[in-house]
């Protein structure tokens, strides 16, 4: 049977992203595995784990802070793919394929976070 979590387009996108980022960044130089590349596996990784967490609270006030949070993480998995992209780790054509999934899960975001609001 499958997690209540799994049905949510949010989610769904979260966890694409999260296992292209882990598949992207393994080709990353070593001396950045405890660097950019850690920390945009832990932001992206956050996004998915805050909606998860999210959805299994009570009530929707817990639901949308952990919605909130998700936010965050995901404007700093932007940012830190932008920077993997123009440091030279990420190819035009990864990148391109990445901000796109990147763009529908920040549209699904704050549509999420829209209905939560009171």
């Amino acid at each position: 049977m499958p997690a209540h979590y799994e049905g949510l387009r949010a989610w769904q996108l979260a966890h694409q992203l999260i296992l292209a980022i882990y598949r992207e960044t393994e080709g990353w130089p070593k001396r950045e595995w405890y660097g950019l590349s850690s920390q945009l596996r832990r932001a992206a990784l956050s996004i998915a784990s805050n909606i998860v967490e999210g959805s299994s609270r009570r009530g929707r006030p817990e639901y949308a802070r952990f919605i909130q949070i998700a936010l965050g993480s995901f404007g700093e998995s932007e940012y830190q793919l932008r920077l993997g992209h123009e440091l030279g780790f990420v190819s035009a054509e990864r990148y391109k394929v990445l901000q796109a999934v990147l763009a529908e899960l920040g549209k699904c975001l704050h549509g999420l976070a829209r209905s939560l609001r009171p």
